[in-house]
């Protein structure tokens, strides 16, 4: 660094009033070795980032040495009693030991010291800004007015500005750019360039950057494919100035730039002009010199422009460089009605606007739009509410087991402690997403926080809107999400998959600890278990509806609820007829204080099958003890006696309510089904006149029934998952945990696409009789590779999605303002409830109306693109990806036959032929049985057969942010390319537009606050050609 060292001298000699900080310090400077020098008192004076150091501890005192207090940090220790500050060096300059005289000086001089740099000085600038947006946002909304005058808002109701905002999912304003005329700094200079949009706002002097173009190389007339948008929500009126600065790159890895000119304007001068086009000029920085001109044409995706619009892209001297597009999208039809669902699940878009031109050489208009979903957290706290009160249940049923055998009685303690102490866990976690008021998705930066564990990575709807001049307007949607996984449980003893085998075949080898039942079996407890909490209060109800018709005297009301009871114990009882159930009544009969076995040698009973275990088996070997009257010898009929009372009960109060419709001459219910035989027991008391108190004592006796047969089956039921948990404490209840948590990431993905689809598909009668007819596909496309950690998380992600199989979704109309979706069900067995505003739902099929059960097809076909893939290709294992491609592929072809067998051809609007389905299917299934490294092939034609089949698509890697970029720019531009007949000469040019400044990169912004995808070069060596971003778009960036 030069300095005038006549001029420093003079600095230091200035009176005190020039200087931030003054006073004596003891000065002692330590070397990396240890050595240090002898402290010595000095006067020391702080002017700026300047720290002059006197020659003795005297003011008059000529300055020895001054220190810059840059690329440095200020040290100051905590302890009461030190007075030391350290100064430490980032070139590896010995560190500066400063002691003051006193604790209180000590923290002045640290103070001052810190923010003596310019890093300071920023932080200060920032404050400043915070504090005058808070002034400004406690201005009143009549303040607040100047922004648009009302006089000025009446005069512009009839202006371009009020039309811009279209329809109300239409952005505000678009406009594109192109430069002409350029001048270079030097005559033989290429220009490489690109223009720099900021907004100035109504009422203030500064500039906010907004946006950024593409870089065009090579030439001084270049025409951007990069316009500018700004979305419906965004403040700009026409007294809103767009400043336009166009900047010639000298080196885009390391963005070396110059200025070369700019031009301002405000949006009323565009949006009034007629042709709607401005030509301004580009001015040097002092403001004289014209260094060419810049044309800004506005956009308008949703009108026609006079004249003609199909203008030859190859001539770009002689085109407007933006054009006017009639637009018939999709999402403006009813989109005043549509509106409210989708301001519910998404939040703060981010648009961006390109136009390529096609192989015909016309243009076609592209609009790229990210937008955050609130599902990300609603659908994890509507789980976690669900599993606790699942949960409260189970241990309240484990709770009232009974009394039981010391052995199982201890078991049985630690059980409910283990079970407890989830359930805090649960409520903790949903206290704590309660509390949470940050933004709507999880960032990738905190996917490893224990409080936002079962919050969806990085979800984000990446939709692209496609206008060409002769083909219709298309909207294409993914899903973007980071791979559901458990990332701060961790990886290191595996994923789901691994865990579940292992845990299942520990399960299977407990010896004499508890009894093994299996996986089928356990589900199938949990399933009476669920049977009795829903169908007992339910039978509770319609007795009572049956005994109120009953008081009013009322027959047909009498016979309608007599019918919906009928039916509901039909279901009731019907739950109860499973060989599981007797064999798990005798097991805990076994389980009790007073049984004990002849042969003690064989404590242990497998159930595994219990459809192939007699019930005669036991009995014999069990042997009651006198010291316990109250226990009695096992009647393994007793139950069914128990529940076949309940049949009985039933038939008792249909043949009473026979005979009081016969007696009032009103046809009976047994008449109209005569094929359902009377018990003549029920028949032989004699009728009185008041129906209700012939009625009243059946109900209670069937309710008796029902209430004994809940409570054995209760506790039968409640014993076998007494067995499961009892097998493995506490990884039992960890698998639990770490499957609901990988659940929940994928449900709220799920979720977000259906209602998405819906959405956008809310007109097309072919989707909406496949969705009632067949369900939907779901395809995930993953990126992970299949080493180290990424393994675990694949196997994560591979159990998650399986298990959305269990998912069912209702749609209703929605009785308030609230749209966002409703949870109900238990593990294993969920249903998502959409609500869609009245006009939405009249458009619905009356099946689907009436509630019929929605069903999606959930596939993943994984491939690792990245350097580890690399080496688990050449040195490790891909199994995993091979076993899950070959098995999704299976399941793929299953939706097809069956989408084939009960749907006509004509209902896919992208196909003419199902040939050319079922040969991508078959090319699908040749590409993953070659085993080829890196084969992305297998993604695209997923992605395309997903697509084809009206289905939903995810694109996943760890955290959604760079590898899922690079796919889903791809994904975008192969879309133009193959459906919408983009130019081939500017396929990698649009690649590399969306790529640098279009949403992901905004994406990667919002995620780690660096416009840089986390690749380095050695990386990308390893990534195929085409998921490669461009020169210096990528680099060292935390992920």
């Amino acid at each position: 660094m030069r300095y005038n060292a006549k001029e420093l001298a003079s600095l230091a000699r200035r009176p005190s009033s020039c200087f931030d900080k003054e006073g004596n310090l003891k000065i002692c400077r330590v070397f990396g070795d240890g050595k240090c020098i002898e402290p010595k008192e000095r006067w020391c004076r702080l002017k700026g980032n300047l720290f002059f150091l006197m020659k003795n501890k005297n003011e008059s005192s000529e300055a020895l040495e001054v220190v810059i207090l840059e690329r440095c940090c200020i040290v100051q220790f905590r302890n009461k009693a030190d007075v030391s500050i350290v100064l430490k060096f980032q070139s590896g300059e010995p560190d500066i030991y400063l002691e003051a005289a006193s604790r209180v000086d000590c923290e002045s001089w640290a103070v001052a010291l810190g923010e003596a740099n310019s890093e300071g000085l920023r932080n200060k600038i920032q404050q400043l800004q915070r504090l005058i947006m808070e002034i400004k946002e406690e201005t009143t909304a009549d303040e607040a007015q100047q922004f648009l005058p009302l006089v000025q808002a009446d005069h512009l109701a009839e202006s371009k500005l009020t039309s811009l905002k279209r329809t109300a999912s239409e952005p505000k304003l678009e406009f594109s750019l192109a430069c002409k005329d350029l001048v270079a700094p030097t005559r033989d200079r290429k220009l490489n360039t690109f223009v720099q949009i900021a907004v100035v706002h109504p009422g203030e002097q500064t500039s906010a950057r907004y946006s950024s173009t593409e870089i065009v190389e090579g030439t001084r007339d270049p025409l951007f494919l990069t316009g500018v948008t700004f979305p419906r929500d965004y403040p700009i009126y026409e007294e809103t100035k767009i400043k336009l600065t166009v900047y010639d790159v000298k080196d885009k890895s390391q963005d070396t730039r110059s200025f070369l000119g700019c031009a301002t304007f405000k949006v009323g001068e565009l949006v009034k002009s007629k042709e709607q086009q401005l030509t301004l000029s580009l001015r040097s920085s002092d403001g004289g010199k014209t260094v060419g001109t810049i044309d800004v044409s506005l956009v308008k995706m949703g009108q026609t422009e006079d004249g003609e619009s199909d203008h030859n892209a190859a001539d770009v001297q002689g085109q407007k460089c933006a054009l006017v597009y009639e637009c018939t999208s999709p999402e403006n039809n009813s989109c005043k009605d549509n509106l409210p669902l989708l301001n519910a699940v998404l939040k703060n878009p981010i648009c961006k606007l390109y136009r390529f031109p096609s192989s015909d050489n016309k243009w076609m208009c592209v609009r790229e739009q990210m937008s955050e979903s609130t599902l990300s957290f609603h659908i994890p706290k509507e789980l976690i509410n669900l599993h606790i009160k699942e949960d409260m249940r189970r241990n309240q049923d484990l709770k009232e087991l009974g009394e039981l055998s010391p052995h199982w009685d201890n078991m049985h303690k630690t059980v409910i402690a283990h079970c407890d102490q989830m359930l805090t866990l649960y409520q903790d976690m949903l206290a704590e997403l309660e509390k949470y008021t940050g933004s709507s998705f999880k960032s990738s930066c905190s996917k490893g926080e224990k409080t936002l564990e079962f919050v969806p990575v990085n979800l984000h709807l990446q939709r692209m809107y496609v206008h060409s001049p002769r083909l219709k307007d298309v909207l294409y949607d993914v899903i973007t999400v980071g791979a559901p996984a458990a990332h701060f449980q961790g990886f290191k003893n595996g994923g789901l998959q691994k865990l579940l085998n292992k845990f299942e075949s520990e399960r299977r080898n407990t010896g004499y600890q508890c009894i093994y039942y299996s996986p089928e079996n356990t589900a199938k407890a949990k399933e009476v278990l669920s049977n009795i909490n829903h169908l007992q209060p339910l039978i509770s109800s319609h007795t009572d509806l049956l005994l109120n018709s009953a008081r009013q005297h009322l027959p047909d009301s009498l016979k309608n609820s007599l019918k919906t009871l009928s039916e509901t114990t039909e279901l009731f009882v019907h739950a109860f007829k499973d060989q599981l159930i007797r064999n798990a009544l005798l097991a805990l009969y076994m389980a009790r204080p007073g049984c004990v076995l002849k042969n003690p040698t064989v404590p242990r009973i497998s159930v595994e099958d219990s459809g192939d275990q007699p019930n005669q088996e036991h009995p014999h070997e069990i042997k009651r003890q006198d010291s316990i009257p109250h226990h009695s010898e096992y009647d393994e009929e007793e139950w069914d006696r128990v529940w076949t009372n309940v049949g009985k009960s039933l038939n008792c109060i249909i043949a009473m309510v026979d005979r009081l419709l016969e007696k009032e001459n009103i046809p009976s219910v047994a008449k109209e089904n005569e094929s359902d035989p009377l018990p003549a027991e029920c028949v032989a008391s004699p009728l009185s006149g008041d129906w209700y108190e012939q009625l009243y004592p059946l109900t209670v006796t069937l309710k008796d029934c029902i209430g004994e047969v809940v409570t054995r089956a209760r506790q039968s039921m409640s014993f076998v998952l007494l067995q499961e948990l009892a097998c493995s404490l506490p990884q039992c209840l960890m698998l639990t945990l770490r499957r609901d948590i990988v659940f929940s990431q994928a449900l709220a993905g799920l979720v977000c696409g259906f209602i998405i689809k819906l959405h956008s598909s809310l007109h097309d009668q072919g989707f909406l009789q496949q969705l009632h007819t067949v369900g939907l596909i779901v395809q995930y496309e993953g990126l992970l590779s299949t080493y180290s950690e990424e393994i675990g998380m694949l196997e994560d992600m591979a159990v998650g999605i399986s298990d959305l199989q269990k998912v069912i979704f209702k749609i209703t109309e929605a009785k308030s303002n609230d749209l966002l979706p409703v949870v109900t069900g238990r593990r294993g067995h969920y249903v998502i409830e959409i609500k869609l505003p009245e006009k939405m739902f009249e458009l619905l099929p009356q099946e689907i109306k009436e509630g019929k059960p929605l069903h999606v097809h959930p596939v993943l076909f994984n491939v690792g693109i990245n350097e580890q893939q690399t080496l688990a290709e050449r040195f490790g294992d891909t199994s995993l990806q091979e076993s899950i491609n070959q098995e999704n592929v299976e399941l793929l072809k299953e939706y097809y036959k069956l989408f084939t067998e009960k749907m006509p051809p004509d209902c896919l609007p992208h196909f003419q032929e199902q040939n050319d389905l079922k040969g991508l299917l078959e090319n699908l299934h040749q590409n993953i049985q070659a085993k080829k490294r890196k084969n992305v092939e297998i993604m695209w034609l997923a992605a395309m057969i997903c697509r084809k089949l009206n289905g939903i698509r995810f694109t996943c890697c760890k955290s959604a942010k760079d590898r899922t970029s690079m796919s889903v720019t791809l994904e975008q531009c192969s879309i133009l390319r193959d459906e919408h007949q983009l130019h081939k000469d500017f396929f990698i040019r649009a690649l590399d537009c969306m790529r640098r400044e279009g949403c992901r990169i905004e994406n990667v912004l919002k995620n780690v606050k660096c416009r840089k995808y986390a690749f380095n070069m050695i990386q990308l060596m390893a990534f195929p050609k085409y998921y490669r971003p461009p020169e210096g778009t990528y680099g060292k960036a935390d992920t």
